[in-house]
């Protein structure tokens, strides 16, 4: 039997159950006892039987993949937090088709073309280029991870919270100045919150405090350039103080520290650095760098879990339309490593 493809036939003709059986095992198991499924799966190790997925597929429109766009890989915490997506295979039996946007929204509409045509059942969306009315309107099983999700379902980090405790850790340390430097980011975007809880904290506590706000660049090369000059420019309008510095990602804090650390040859006492994401880079810095933890691992499965219920609903004879999007928001955790020692 090994040396030939098994058919239907064949699992029927060894099991003493008919092709119709066979079929139901494939397209809808949980029709036949507990019992029965036990003697197929067993009889299909014994026939060393290898599925026809292609075939699967245009008997039955489902393809059991997942589409992905991600908006970049420079920043690590997108490449973790695609490793993340991809880890859920094991779970929940995905696989996955991965685009990189690389913010072009014409692009981003061809991908999604692209992943239509090959009977995806479902989108999991990183990227912010293409408005999220728009995203609803493809009429397919979708969530959101860290982008505006005012039409769709999305699972987001507490980023206000998170600004909070970065901020606040930063103040503990005794700082003259804190500065929070980010790219432009919309209100309507759940990051915005670490720019509004930097604020408010600092306002709160009545410490001197600036928010740096530029198109910081899409790539390693660009974003150490914007860097440098960001720490040229701090260096010269607060000379001689002690700098709390709140990067709104890791790769940016990595990138910073990197150049202070090109310059001194180590960490100043006039500096303290902390990240977001708990991207991998944070860890494995020159100096491991305090941030804040998005729990990446389990934003990730939230969100292929979330995905994979209103996947489940499609499929039902008769499935019950969606009401009220889900928005869920993961707690952050604050990790304090050598830069805010």
């Amino acid at each position: 039997m090994d040396k030939k493809k098994i058919t239907f036939a064949d699992i029927a003709k060894y099991t003493n159950f008919s092709k119709t059986t066979i079929s139901r095992y494939f397209n809808d198991p949980d029709s036949l006892t507990l019992e029965n499924q036990e003697i197929i799966a067993q009889a299909l190790i014994d026939l060393n039987y290898q599925e026809n997925k292609l075939a699967k597929v245009f008997a039955n429109g489902k393809s059991e993949f997942v589409g992905v766009i991600v908006p970049n890989l420079y920043m690590h915490y997108y490449a973790e937090m695609l490793n993340q997506i991809l880890n859920t295979y094991e779970k929940f039996g995905y696989k996955f088709l991965v685009f990189v946007g690389n913010h072009k929204k014409e692009i981003e509409r061809q991908y999604l073309r692209e992943l239509l045509a090959y009977k995806i059942e479902g989108m999991i969306i990183l990227s912010h280029t293409i408005p999220s009315e728009e995203l609803a309107s493809y009429q397919i099983p979708l969530v959101t991870i860290e982008r505006e999700d005012r039409y769709v379902n999305s699972v987001n980090t507490d980023n206000y919270m998170g600004a909070v405790q970065g901020t606040s850790l930063l103040l503990k340390s005794k700082c003259d100045v804190l500065l929070h430097i980010n790219s432009p980011v919309e209100k309507e975007v759940p990051s915005y919150g670490r720019i509004q809880g930097f604020q408010d904290t600092c306002i709160e506590h009545g410490i001197r405090h600036e928010v740096i706000i530029r198109k910081l660049g899409h790539s390693y090369e660009e974003i150490h350039a914007s860097m440098s000059e960001i720490h040229d420019y701090i260096n010269q309008k607060y000379p001689d103080q002690r700098k709390g510095l709140f990067l709104a990602n890791d790769t940016l804090a990595n990138s910073m520290l990197n150049i202070i650390f090109r310059k001194y040859g180590r960490l100043p006492e006039e500096y303290r650095l902390i990240g977001f994401d708990d991207s991998p880079v944070a860890d494995r810095a020159i100096l491991p760098i305090s941030t804040v933890g998005q729990q990446i691992d389990k934003i990730a499965f939230e969100a292929m879990d979330l995905l994979v219920s209103l996947m489940n609903e499609r499929k039902k004879r008769r499935p019950m339309p969606q009401t009220e999007l889900v928005h869920k928001n993961i707690t952050p955790v604050l990790i304090r490593r050598e830069t805010t020692a």
